[in-house]
């Protein structure tokens, strides 16, 4: 018998993929959701054939209000014992001169997003005094990030939310678990148009896999926070001693790419 069942966002690619694998292999069954339904089958179908675990798809675009509500409708049922939240999208340029309909859907996927698919779930988790939920934030959540302003503010506000309702849960039985990766091998550099970004340059870009356990193995020991890569960790303590203007002027020079 299968430990229980992880529902995870953004599971076509990169870091919610990884996170999906190592769910397969300690045993759990899989709600994989994405956009990309192609993708997100082949998963479910290896996963099933290494793992002997029940994955299945589910189509879903994040950026629309009611997803969440829609996604646990098509689950219904089944309860739900570990509730990954990796789904995210950034977006370049001056906040500015930004395309409103992209900047509310960028906020959407998120912030609104994960606080909705845990506001659904934590109750039943709460009343079985079993639940884990992981949110895939970034280091950019400490920062300030011109030309990315809303990118690192939603990672800052899901961080916050997510040591908060960690403290909440204290003596629950339920965990959540907050995930700050540096930049990674995935394909959110090329979606967001920061494929040519200084933060790719200096080699301190991490592995997908590693980031998954990483994160996996926090989650799994009910740690509330936890940054991805020894580098990252001192670059973020770092960061507390420097004035926020500082800090804002060096984020800008990295976001600012090749010109």
């Amino acid at each position: 018998m299968g430990k229980g069942t992880a529902l995870v966002t953004g599971a076509s690619s990169g870091i919610g993929a990884e996170l999906a694998r190592l769910c397969a292999g300690d045993g759990y069954d899989l709600i994989l959701v994405a956009r990309r339904t192609g993708r997100l089958e082949e998963l479910a179908s290896s996963l099933t054939a290494a793992h002997g675990v029940k994955a299945r798809s589910v189509a879903a675009d994040l950026s629309l209000p009611g997803a969440p509500e829609a996604i646990l409708e098509a689950v219904r049922g089944t309860p739900i014992d570990i509730l990954i939240n990796n789904a995210g999208i950034g977006l370049r340029g001056t906040f500015a001169e930004g395309d409103w309909g992209r900047q509310s859907a960028l906020m959407q996927v998120n912030m609104l997003a994960p606080v909705h698919l845990a506001r659904l779930l934590l109750p039943e988790m709460q009343r079985r005094h079993s639940g884990r939920i992981l949110n895939v934030a970034s280091t950019a959540a400490f920062v300030p990030g011109p030309f990315m302003a809303l990118y690192y503010a939603s990672k800052a506000f899901l961080l916050s939310f997510s040591e908060a309702v960690a403290n909440e849960l204290k003596g629950s039985g339920v965990t959540a678990t907050v995930l700050c990766p540096g930049p990674t091998t995935t394909e959110f550099f090329e979606a967001a148009g920061i494929a040519d970004s200084n933060l790719l340059r200096g080699g301190n870009v991490m592995d997908a896999a590693e980031v998954a356990r990483i994160g996996y193995r926090a989650m799994m020991a009910g740690k509330m926070e936890v940054i991805a890569g020894a580098r990252n960790r001192w670059m973020m303590r770092g960061v507390r001693l420097v004035p926020r203007a500082t800090v804002a002027e060096i984020t800008r020079r990295l976001n600012a790419g090749a010109q």
